[in-house]
């Protein structure tokens, strides 16, 4: 018998650009939206959002609104439970205020200082030191002790509730599941569209304000600690596990102090935010230095706004320095006789404090007062005067405020509000879709259905014109900023203090400016959120260049390459998930100025919010305030890739 030999048939290849994934996902797209456009298209013709998909909120938050104000005083909910929330923030908030006071201005700077030299050394403590001075030269002294005391609390019940929330995410995966997204939640919320619910429940004061900044302030802790337990090393972990010890006997004395870097960038990132709503939390009664930056706001008076944002900056810088000091040195070796070294300064302290009560001094003399209002004041006027209008040549920030208006904000927003909202939809799939996966791409269609389905689909569009175009313009300053710092050490120390004030200043301060140079509208609005965005979108591409690996670099120097093509060849692919992140965080920090937009001119969704907290309107605040929250969702699924392809490099 002869044998017989049968070859299989050869396999054909797909052709070179099919075999990449987002070449066949776009194909795909093209062949879905070839079959659904026409049958969409024949059902939706007009283009706009159909009425019959649209859910009317208003009645059932008309009605928990209306419950709210009816049994505040007598259900138990509120007389047994809520009622002594707000009656323990009250005691605590005031405990540390008037410990403050009685300690005197020399005993907090006293504290401050020393602190500061035990943590980072005798720079900081100087620095720290002239801070504390400069609140009262300014005149804010008792009202930076007010904003101090109410950060305190705030930052410890925020410290308390993201490491509960933190400890719950690390130790489980379906608790990280359900938390993920209310962290988002949280994160992404205007501040603004919370701030009424919480008003309602607890009145204007104190414990609103206590409460909106935990809301705000907590889930960088949670996501901190999270990722830290999540992060600590196996082989220790097996280590501990195998000595018999229980789960809670690894988590004290294993998950916990390998965590220990993450918990204090945790703490460091709640103190910046929580400092970061100062300003907001004055809106709803919480005094102190935000209370005079809002109301200096409401009368255009920009000396008296610096004058109180200054101690606002100074503080959120000195006490970044310290934690972040703090945590470069818990893996350094202990000092020896630390502790002896801490109850010098304590009793240094103490006599300070001592000193100043027996001479009379507790408070900050008149005397030493230097006014900066007014200067500051003559100065924004010739800055209205001389640059508003009438610059030969180059036109007056009036003039770049209408062409920006006209050319670039009208034309997309009149682009976004033309398309057919199926069409929108469809975008926002196949840009999901290429950079993620199909789960990405469902959950960002079903973030701007919500938004259609919410009723303000028109206002979010135009949102989202401001949005893009405040990403635009930072990412291009932001880069090529980043880029130049990376290259250059001088240039980096030059940059540093002035991002800390950018990126600490609240937003209602430069607001005032910006709005006395561009006049009122949505040029101003999107002013404000490049000037608060761009500083983050520096650092983050700064760090992710200078990260990238010597070798690499020393590689491609070997071979000739110059400095450009360094860059453009190696930097910037190996520093793509970090180029990556700046987009991301850009986009997040500019819809977080979207509100404040509101109060410019910015109009659509900040405007609603705004409107819905001044106006008591629960319906029209949530909904734009959801509705933002969706933008932001579909936003970071557009723009971020998922892990599983983050991992493989594409």
């Amino acid at each position: 018998m002869m044998a017989t030999i049968t070859a299989s048939p050869p396999r054909i290849g797909l052709p070179g650009l099919l075999k990449h994934p987002a070449v066949r996902k776009l194909l795909f797209l093209a062949l879905a939206a070839a079959i659904l456009v026409p049958l969409a298209n024949a059902r939706w013709a007009s283009g706009t959002w159909p009425s019959a998909l649209t859910v009317d909120f208003s009645e059932p938050l008309a009605k928990a609104s209306d419950w709210i104000i009816d049994n505040r005083d007598s259900h138990p909910l509120f007389l047994y439970f809520l009622g002594h929330v707000s009656n323990v923030v009250v005691i605590a908030v005031r405990a540390v205020y008037l410990t403050l006071l009685a300690v005197g201005w020399a005993g907090v700077t006293a504290l401050g200082a020393l602190v500061a030299w035990r943590v980072a050394g005798i720079r900081l403590a100087l620095g720290t030191g002239t801070a504390f001075l400069a609140c009262g030269l300014l005149g804010m002294w008792v009202p930076t002790m007010q904003t101090l005391a109410l950060m305190v609390v705030a930052v410890v019940a925020s410290v308390v509730v993201g490491l509960l929330l933190g400890l719950a995410a690390g130790l489980s995966d379906r608790m990280d599941r359900v938390l993920r997204p209310v962290l988002d939640t949280m994160q992404v919320l205007p501040a603004f569209a919370y701030l009424l619910p919480v008003v309602l429940i607890f009145g204007i004061g104190v414990p609103a304000a206590v409460l909106a900044t935990v809301i705000y302030a907590a889930p960088p802790m949670a996501r901190l600690t999270s990722l830290g337990l999540r992060g600590a090393d196996k082989e220790v972990l097996e280590a501990v596990a195998s000595l018999g010890s229980t789960a809670r006997q690894r988590l004290l004395t294993a998950r916990l102090p390998l965590a220990r870097k993450e918990l204090l960038l945790g703490v460091n990132q709640t103190i910046m935010m929580a400092l970061s709503m100062a300003v907001i939390a004055a809106v709803i009664g919480a005094g102190g230095l935000g209370d005079r930056v809002y109301q200096a706001l409401a009368s255009v008076d920009v000396g008296a706004a610096l004058a109180a944002g200054i101690p606002i900056v100074l503080l959120a810088v000195v006490l970044d320095r310290v934690t972040g000091a703090a945590g470069e040195r818990l893996g350094a070796d202990p000092e020896p006789r630390r502790g002896l070294g801490w109850l010098y300064a304590l009793l240094g302290v103490v006599a300070v404090a001592v000193a100043g009560r027996l001479a009379g001094r507790l408070d900050w003399p008149d005397s030493w007062v230097v006014g900066i209002a007014e200067p500051v004041n003559r100065v924004v006027d010739w800055m209205t005067a001389h640059l508003y209008s009438g610059v030969p040549v180059i036109g007056g920030t009036a003039d770049w405020a209408g062409h920006f208006t006209t050319w670039v904000l009208d034309p997309m927003r009149d682009g976004l509000q033309g398309l057919p909202w199926w069409s929108v939809l469809l975008i926002v799939a196949a840009l999901a879709w290429v950079i993620g996966t199909w789960r990405t791409a469902l959950t960002a269609v079903l973030a701007m259905a919500a938004i259609g389905a919410l009723g303000v689909w028109k206002p979010s569009l135009d949102t989202l014109s401001q949005v893009l175009a405040a990403v635009a313009v930072t990412l291009v300053v932001g880069f090529a900023t980043g880029i130049a710092a990376a290259r250059s050490d001088r240039l980096e120390r030059l940059l540093r203090p002035v991002l800390d004030v950018f990126q600490t200043m609240p937003q209602f301060v430069y607001l005032i400016p910006v709005v006395a140079l561009f006049g009122v509208g949505r040029a101003p609005a999107v002013a404000a959120a490049i000037v608060y965005a761009l500083p983050a979108v520096v650092r983050i591409t700064t760090q992710g260049l200078r990260q990238v690996d010597p070798a690499a670099l020393e590689a491609s120097g070997s071979l000739g390459a110059t400095s450009w093509q360094q860059l453009r060849q190696v930097q910037l692919p190996l520093a793509r998930p970090a180029l990556l992140l700046a987009v991301n965080q850009g986009l997040v920090l500019v819809l977080a100025v979207v509100v404040i937009g509101g109060l410019v001119g910015g109009g659509a969704l900040g405007y609603d919010v705004v409107f819905g907290l001044a106006q008591g309107d629960l319906a029209t605040g949530l909904v734009a305030g959801a509705a933002i929250v969706c933008l932001g969702l579909m936003l970071d699924r557009v723009t971020q890739p998922t892990e599983r392809r983050a991992k493989k490099g594409a």
